[in-house]
């Protein structure tokens, strides 16, 4: 028999568990991608969600102001005074896009492309870390805690 079992049944059930340890290493790998596309796309609507908040804010801020200017010039007849309306006006409309327009889709395509065609900005300093260079740091650091331990 070419087989190190003298048993083909044990042949068997050694190939069965490390299909099963397979699958279940697949199964978790999933899971794990899963929650974390999870993760983020929680991530993703707190951050649309802030944005939209903060647009409330400028927006009242803006109305506040442009009664404000518009009293003002009404009073003084001077356009200088209806100037600062300009640069508040591209950052409202700025954030109206953010919050409400397709700004967000704009960005994932912009995203999209650079993943696609700009790969080389998205390499890390140095590559990605690796086990010795992970296991380097945390020595080093225990060395450093024996080195000079914290006072209580």
């Amino acid at each position: 028999m070419g087989g190190v079992f003298s048993n083909p049944v044990d042949e068997i059930t050694v190939r069965k568990n490390q299909e099963y340890i397979s699958e279940m290493n697949r199964i978790k790998m999933e899971r794990w991608i899963q929650m974390h596309y999870q993760i983020k796309e929680r991530e993703l609507a707190l951050n649309i969600a802030r944005n939209r908040e903060l647009f409330y804010w400028i927006t009242n801020f803006y109305i506040v102001s442009l009664v404000g200017f518009i009293s003002r010039y009404r009073k003084t007849k001077r356009l200088g005074v209806l100037t600062p309306l300009v640069p508040l006006s591209f950052i409202t409309a700025y954030y109206a896009d953010l919050a409400y327009g397709n700004k967000i889709h704009r960005i994932r395509a912009e995203a999209d492309m650079i993943m696609k065609h700009e790969q080389d900005l998205l390499e890390w300093p140095n590559g990605l870390p690796t086990v010795s260079t992970i296991d380097q740091a945390r020595v080093e650091v225990e060395m450093e805690k024996k080195m000079h331990p914290q006072n209580p």
